[in-house]
């Protein structure tokens, strides 16, 4: 099995499928104190940060984006549309089902893989591994915690355990 494989599209997956329970929790929170759940999807930490839906948005991104181009693939795009907690958890399950499809194979030599992002106006190129360890994990992880993050402040009952779920 590939290391660069196995240190992402497994990684990534269950991150994601915890995120999806999570959301879980957020709609039973909404429903059970009578919350309109869009509160907690235009919900912020910060007045210049994303709200939760592109938090969750950008963490799918982070996910199939990597696998796809350590893979040597065109990312696919998703258009940014959700505006409901089943149109986020639908997003993240075709997120996963797109990961996954991805196979161990089809990851060699991603170490040394050439990555380039354009990112407004700058390009940035990256060996795989260096890509996967200090650009592509660090940017998921980071928008995975803030949508956490953002329903723990706005009461919805989460602890580490639905963030990391079970080994």
């Amino acid at each position: 099995m590939s290391l660069m494989h196995s240190m992402s599209v497994p990684v990534f997956a269950k991150t994601l499928g915890n995120l999806a329970a999570i959301l879980d929790k957020a709609g039973a929170y909404a429903e059970a104190r009578k919350i309109d759940p869009a509160v907690l999807l235009t919900a912020r930490l910060y007045p210049d940060m994303f709200a939760l839906t592109k938090q969750i948005q950008l963490a799918c991104d982070f996910a199939k984006g990597s696998v796809a181009r350590l893979a040597g693939q065109e990312p696919p795009k998703y258009d940014d549309n959700e505006t409901t907690i089943a149109e986020l958890r639908t997003r993240i399950a075709r997120t996963i089902d797109f990961i996954q499809a991805v196979t161990a194979a089809q990851f060699d030599g991603a170490e040394a893989r050439e990555v380039v992002l354009k990112i407004r106006d700058q390009t940035f190129t990256y060996k795989g591994l260096p890509y996967l360890a200090h650009v592509a994990l660090p940017n998921f992880f980071f928008h995975a915690t803030t949508a956490y993050d953002i329903l723990r402040h706005n009461g919805v009952e989460l602890g580490k355990r639905d963030f990391i779920g079970t080994v």
